[in-house]
């Protein structure tokens, strides 16, 4: 029987399992979690615009980073109070943290 690819972008599968086994450490540590989300304060969304002009102003300049990148999609989340919107920005948090990932791991190794 032929199963149908899961992951279809290079080095998602691998970020996927580490993140399993990651949350497998934490149920077993902590058991499962429930807690407020905490975002959408009025201030939030001054500190998501802060971030995001940031983002831009250094890619604009020729000197953006991953940094720049999550800081400004955490940002972002951290703004939004309506749980769809904030699934939605986490899941874009998660693609970023791959994507760095990624670039870490298609370095040449360090000696």
């Amino acid at each position: 029987m032929s199963y149908p690819t899961l992951f279809t972008t290079p080095g998602v599968r691998a970020f996927a399992e580490e993140i399993d086994a990651e949350r497998q450490r934490q149920l077993a540590k902590f058991g499962d979690q429930h807690h407020p989300d905490g975002t959408g304060y009025p201030s939030s969304d001054t500190e998501a615009d802060l971030q995001r002009h940031r983002c831009q102003a250094a890619f604009r300049e020729g000197r953006g980073t991953w940094e720049h990148v999550l800081t400004e999609e955490v940002a972002e989340a951290l703004a939004e109070s309506d749980p769809d919107k904030l699934r939605a920005e986490l899941i874009q948090v998660a693609a970023v943290c791959a994507a760095w990932i990624a670039d870490i791991d298609s370095r040449p190794a360090s000696a």
